[in-house]
């Protein structure tokens, strides 16, 4: 294991990172050289040791976690950044943990769904049994409504106490000009929208009064295998406690298998991929399988009370009260006492990286001669691997107004293996913000390449996501594959092996291989970024076709009162 640079070589490192030209760079520099590589991995190698029980919500892991991170905090010079005058923000979450049975009747045919080879069901509902009976089933496309695209699946069809049946992903419309790709015009062509993704088609289902929402795996489309579902799907989840109880939620959020899926809509007269087809026109209009489903759910449930991590760099000014956001998950898997031998999740890289550079950019900003004419918010989250949770009871209840925050830079699995010339903006295109990384990335002599696979949809898969959501413009960086001084390829096969042999798995640890010069060099960037939207006086602003520019601009208005 190395913790390169050495303090001569990360001078001339940080030194590439000058790219704000309104400050002074000297001052800057020496900022940045509070960004050092030994302490970030101090803080690392801390949060992923098994004293720690792999992080886990609600656990003596999450207590020493907390502990931790408030202290390391308060040594970096950040003060609490809950009003209240506390390091914390409380997250009420419920566990549930799911028996599902259910079937599905055309005429006096009937067809029980098998867990998990047929389906999977779970009820967000905090009840301990949920039942639909006799629901009407209704094929809905992909369940899209987007009016910036002029396409509306639903039509004039009202599915209230009805069961939904989506396909997963965007419309994958042809381009009417080259047969052979995807329309860039509609659904940003090969990417995905937020309205291909799954949580999305639960939440339209929801708005539209669905008593239950299924939708049809496909490996392609859904950008993993059956598998996936099933083992994502079986175990306890998670969500945000709500005094309504989640009553405004289907009742029902499954998924099904599509040879499942084929055999059912073969039974009831329909075939899957002439309905595909179909989904594909404008003027779909819902359709009416013949069919009827009953769902009942059992669930075991518990209340845990969590907590996100807030510290705060106050600015000065009269624009103190604008804020900028840097988001780390500080959560992990926790501990399988089923599992023979290791069952600690220790998270080093996911995202012990991420969390520990959220310490090391409060020692940055610290380290400036002045206070920043913006306040900038260090926000750790929880319970990002159950489903984003502490960073949606944030944006839901936020400790400063969205309506007052430029932005959310998320920090998520840094790089721990060495310097790139590439830097990654997921969702390249989406934001001004791009601008302000290109800006920096190019001083530091890299280029700002786009996400290699855009559609399998990881914009929406990070804590920013939370944010973009509410309308705030986000930015989701990562280090690129191309290794400085490496040979070609080595990038890709090195994240690959992580993929493969450490993610979500308890060999998430340290590395010998770790080498920190190109997580320093991110962390740089990151930190360089932050700097530009503060002293910029034009506001980050979604882009021209981008889901979520409607809503800030609603929220902006609102706000000012026009």
């Amino acid at each position: 294991m190395k913790i390169q640079p050495t303090p001569l070589a990360l001078c001339a490192l940080l030194a590439a990172c000058a790219g704000t030209s309104t400050r002074d760079e000297a001052a800057l520099l020496r900022a940045e050289q509070a960004i050092r590589a030994e302490e970030v991995l101090a803080d690392i190698a801390a949060l992923s040791s098994d004293a720690f029980e792999g992080r886990g919500p609600g656990s003596a892991g999450e207590e020493r976690t907390l502990e931790y991170l408030a202290a390391a905090f308060e040594r970096a010079g950040a003060v609490p950044g809950n009003p209240d005058g506390s390091w914390f923000q409380e997250v009420p979450l419920v566990g549930f943990q799911t028996k599902a049975y259910g079937q599905l009747r055309v005429g006096d045919q009937r067809m029980e769904l098998a867990f998990p080879d047929d389906f999977v069901a779970v009820t967000h509902h905090t009840a301990p049994v949920v039942r639909v009976g006799d629901s009407e089933v209704v094929f809905v496309g992909y369940g899209v409504v987007a009016p910036e695209y002029g396409w509306d699946d639903f039509k004039d069809v009202d599915v209230r106490g009805k069961t939904v049946v989506m396909l997963v992903n965007d419309p994958p419309l042809v381009d009417p000009a080259d047969p052979t790709r995807l329309d860039d015009a509609m659904f940003r062509g090969r990417a995905m929208t937020y309205y291909g993704r799954w949580t999305y088609k639960y939440e339209i289902a929801s708005e539209r009064g669905a008593a239950a929402c299924i939708l049809i795996h496909e490996t392609g489309p859904a950008g993993y295998p059956w598998e996936v579902v099933t083992g994502s799907w079986g175990g306890e989840g998670f969500d945000v406690r709500r005094a309504d109880g989640n009553a405004g939620r289907v009742p029902v959020e499954a998924w099904i298998s599509e040879p499942t899926a084929r055999r059912f809509l073969k039974g009831a007269g329909f075939d899957l991929d002439t309905l595909k087809r179909q989904a594909l026109m404008p003027g779909f209009h819902p359709v009416a399988l013949g069919a009827r489903a009953d769902f009942e759910l059992s669930t075991t449930l518990r209340e845990v009370t969590s907590h996100n991590v807030v510290a705060a760099i106050p600015g000065q000014g009269p624009h103190a009260d604008e804020w900028i956001v840097y988001s780390a998950h500080w959560d992990h898997l926790g501990v399988d006492p089923a599992r023979a031998g290791d069952g600690i999740y220790n998270g080093a890289v996911d995202n012990a990286t991420g969390t520990a550079g959220l310490v090391a950019l409060a020692r940055a900003y610290t380290a400036l001669p002045e206070p920043p004419r913006r306040s900038v918010l260090l926000l750790a989250v929880t319970a990002e691997e159950k489903g984003l949770l502490g960073s949606k009871h944030y944006a839901a209840n936020p400790l400063y107004p969205l309506e007052k925050t430029l932005c959310d830079i998320n920090m998520d699995a840094l790089n721990p293996w060495g310097r790139t010339l590439d830097v990654v903006s997921v969702g390249l295109g989406q934001t001004t913000l791009d601008e302000h990384l290109e800006a920096v990335a190019g001083a530091q002599g890299r280029r700002v390449v786009p996400d290699a696979e855009p559609e399998k949809g990881y914009y929406y898969r990070s804590d920013h996501f939370e944010f973009a959501k509410r309308g705030v413009p986000a930015l989701y960086a990562d280090a690129g594959m191309e290794y400085r001084d490496r040979p070609e390829g080595w990038g890709e096969e090195r994240r690959g092996a992580y993929t493969r042999e450490d993610y979500h798995k308890p060999s998430d640890e340290v590395g010998d291989d770790w080498e920190l010069s190109g997580l320093v060099e991110d962390l740089c960037l990151f930190f360089r970024v932050g700097l530009r939207v503060i002293d910029d006086p034009r506001w980050p602003a979604w882009r021209e076709g981008t889901e979520f520019k409607a809503v800030r601009e609603a929220t902006l208005s609102a706000s000012s009162g026009t």
